[in-house]
Parts: C-alpha cells; sequence; structure tokens
C-alpha cells in the first residue's frame, strides 16, 4: 500500500479539504452501502474495510453480531485502545465481545500512522491527527448499510478514552453515547509524574522538535523503542508485561521498538481535560483505584456537562497504575467493562 506523506508536524496543515472531502466520504459511504448489499455480511463476520481520514486511507475490521440478520439495521460502536497500539490489540478483544454477545455492530481500525492504515510519519502518536481519526470513523460508520446512522457510538480503552471524548465533544452529531474503560486524562502537571518531573518532560518535548526539524529538513525519522524494561528512553519503561508478552499484547502487527521522538511534544502537551465542559454527550466512564490517574478520571467526570453521566467506580485497593492493563485484556475486568457498556449503549443508543 502507498503512504501519503502528511504535512511535516509543526508545519500548518490548515487548509482543510472541504467540499472535497465530503465527497470523498460520499463515494464511501455508497460503497458501504453497496457492498453490504451486494455481498451480505454472515453472521458473526469480521470484515476488512477501508475509508478515508483527510485524505489517508485508514484500514479496519467490523464485527458483525452472531446473530447477525441481513436487512436489520444495528447501532455500532467504534472501539479504541491505548497509544501506540493496533486495532488486533485490545481493540479486538472488546470488538469480538461487543459484536458476539451484544447485537453491536463494532468497527476497529489502525490510526494514520499504524498498523495497515496509511499516513507518515511512521509511529508517530498525535493526539489531534487521531481525534480527526475518529470523527472520520464515525462517519463512515454511518454510512455502512447495516448501521442504524442515528445509533452511533464509541467505546475506549486508556489514552483513546481522551481522544475519543475530545472527538464527541468536538462532533456531538456523529457520536451518540460513549463509554470509556481506565481513561487516561492528564495534564501538564499530571505528566510529571510519570516522566521524571518538569525537567524530564521539557526534555522530552526539546527532543521532539529536534526530531521534528530533522524530519522536515530531510524526511528521517527518528525513534526510540516503544517498550523496554532495560532502556530508559524507551517511550514505555518498565516491567509491562502486556507489552513485553507475546501472549497477550506483544503481537507481529505492533511495533516495540519504533516510537517517533517528534511525538513526545504532541502527547505532553496533550490535555484533554478541558472538553468535559464542552462534552453533552451520554457518557459512562470505569475505573478503578489500580489504573491510572485515578483522582483525574473522577475531576473529568465531575466537569462533565451532559445530563446523562455515570461513573462506575472499582474499590480494588491496588495501587496504580498496574492495575491499568487489566482493561487491556483480563478476562473479569474486560467482561464488566462489555457488561456495562452495552447496558449503557441499550439505554443511550
Amino acid at each position: 500500500m502507498k503512504s501519503t506523506r502528511q504535512a511535516p508536524p509543526g508545519k500548518d496543515r490548515g487548509l482543510r479539504r472541504g467540499f472535497a472531502m465530503l465527497a470523498t466520504l460520499s463515494i464511501f459511504a455508497l460503497s458501504a452501502g453497496a457492498c453490504d448489499k451486494t455481498n451480505p455480511p454472515q453472521p458473526g463476520e469480521i470484515r476488512t474495510v477501508k475509508f478515508k481520514s483527510e485524505g489517508a486511507t485508514l484500514v479496519g475490521n467490523l464485527h458483525y453480531p452472531a446473530n447477525y440478520r441481513p436487512g436489520e439495521r444495528y447501532p455500532a460502536i467504534i472501539v479504541t485502545g491505548s497509544w501506540t497500539t493496533v486495532k488486533e490489540q485490545m481493540p479486538a478483544l472488546y470488538a469480538q465481545k461487543f459484536a458476539r454477545e451484544k447485537d453491536l455492530i463494532a468497527l476497529t481500525f489502525d490510526f494514520r500512522n499504524y498498523g495497515a492504515s496509511e499516513g507518515e510519519p511512521r509511529f508517530y502518536e498525535s493526539p489531534r491527527l487521531k481525534i480527526e481519526d475518529i470523527q472520520n470513523a464515525a462517519a463512515y460508520l454511518a454510512s455502512v448499510n447495516a448501521v442504524d446512522p442515528k445509533r452511533v457510538g464509541g467505546f475506549a480503552v486508556c489514552a483513546s478514552a481522551g481522544y475519543l471524548l475530545e472527538a464527541a465533544a468536538a462532533a456531538p452529531e456523529r457520536i451518540q453515547a460513549i463509554a470509556t474503560a481506565a481513561s487516561w486524562l492528564h495534564d501538564a502537571e499530571a505528566v510529571k509524574l510519570f516522566y521524571g518531573g518538569e525537567a524530564g518532560v521539557q526534555k522530552r518535548i526539546a527532543a521532539a522538535r529536534q526530531a521534528k526539524a530533522k524530519y522536515e529538513a530531510s524526511g528521517e525519522v527518528e525513534y526510540i523503542p516503544t517498550i523496554s524494561a532495560s532502556d530508559e528512553s524507551a517511550a514505555m519503561y518498565g516491567p509491562f508485561d502486556y507489552y513485553l508478552n507475546p501472549e497477550r499484547g506483544a503481537i507481529a502487527e505492533w511495533s516495540a521498538d519504533k516510537f517517533a521522538v517528534m511525538s513526545w511534544e504532541d502527547w505532553l502537551s496533550y490535555d484533554p481535560m478541558p472538553s468535559a465542559r464542552r462534552l453533552q454527550t451520554p457518557v459512562l466512564m470505569i475505573h478503578s483505584d489500580g489504573a491510572v490517574l485515578p483522582d483525574y478520571a473522577k475531576k473529568y467526570f465531575a466537569a462533565i456537562q451532559s445530563d446523562h453521566k455515570k461513573l462506575h467506580w472499582i474499590s480494588s485497593g491496588a495501587q496504580p497504575p498496574f492495575e491499568q492493563f487489566d482493561f487491556y485484556d483480563d478476562p473479569q475486568k474486560t467482561q464488566l467493562s462489555v457488561d456495562l457498556a452495552a447496558d449503557w449503549f441499550a439505554i443511550h443508543l
């Protein structure tokens, strides 16, 4: 697949595609509906799909309900995971459960710059780009023939919870209900807790700016490991088994050794907290004592303006953040999250 090179980070990408983008979405809407009609999905099928996001082709999987009946329209949700992840990791686990057990159509996809999707530079974690991708994924999902376009929601784990919440706050007409599990929601003070205080944060931001300058000048991308238990320069440094274990998240589709250094500025300066005050969408948040930044999850929830919001708190007594990874693939935590979210979607989708 030929990649679509993005404008270098830090430069103004400002001119939007406007009518051209609407035309592209219309084409994809027609093709999605036509595909459903000429080649109807089978019950329980997982179908590979493609759609556009700001000019780049994204690749996803549509998970159909186990008792899918052609001709009927179903509520549908986007399912997204933690930062740096691909659709085959925790999104696939959750999407399969929602489709097989809860009669929801579920869309997983690779964000720009990751997995099977287009986008340059590769392995560049940009909250802004991912928020756009979620909005475009919702527009695509509404175009699928089997989906009720007025019943499209989203379920997000960890970092993508912030992206989903921001996407809904900015485009509430596209996402009608939200559920999150173990949300990673930080601000300028919270990032200091994980990245060596003010000095550590500023060191990484400076490295990101240098990496962006090199990319703009030469097209060369600087990388560090995504995960390591021994290399302190890694994006995630520590004994985080989910990302180190091939039986869990260390799968072939994901990169353990490539995190674009230029990502640091985007990630560390990202602050989803103000979006709570703009959010009118029904929101369920699932969190626990031992998940990441529990006080920030509570703070965000308190600021949500929606008349329909619920916080399900798990009082485990565990110390954060290691219980975070239980929400990625632990049978009890994931099943609880699916059950709670499905009940929420049954009311609000």
